[in-house]
């Protein structure tokens, strides 16, 4: 049996460990998440262009869902303050749904990365 270069290449583990990592994260509320971001800086360096494209998209995907649940948390915040007046809660409900779609994007962007590291393909 041969294997496959991008099979073998320095830092594909790291990589396709990351992206179980950014999965496993939904039901641990994103902790395993930070894990796996910490394991991609980690392992860029030595990585190989393949899997230095993976983590550095894991690395890309990973600040924009953080700033995106910032955003999202600053918006249900004013929407609790405002929630006096009944303006808060329509509010509260578009920071509920802003935040479920950056959590299922940030579920599809790992599931698609891990299938083309499967594959054999850059990010």
């Amino acid at each position: 049996m041969t294997l496959n270069p991008a099979q073998t290449e320095a830092g594909r583990g790291a990589a396709l460990a990351v992206y179980v990592l950014y999965l496993l994260s939904i039901p641990s509320f994103a902790v395993l998440a930070l894990i796996g971001v910490i394991l991609a800086y980690a392992s860029r360096d030595g990585a190989g262009p393949l899997a230095r494209s993976h983590l550095d998209d894991q690395i890309r995907i990973w600040w924009a869902a953080f700033w995106w649940s910032v955003g999202v948390a600053i918006l249900a915040g004013i929407g609790v303050l405002l929630v006096v007046v009944l303006i808060g809660i329509p509010i509260m409900w578009l920071a509920g749904l802003i935040g479920f779609i950056v959590f299922i994007w940030f579920t599809i962007k790992a599931l698609l990365g891990l299938l083309a590291l499967l594959d054999g393909r850059a990010r």
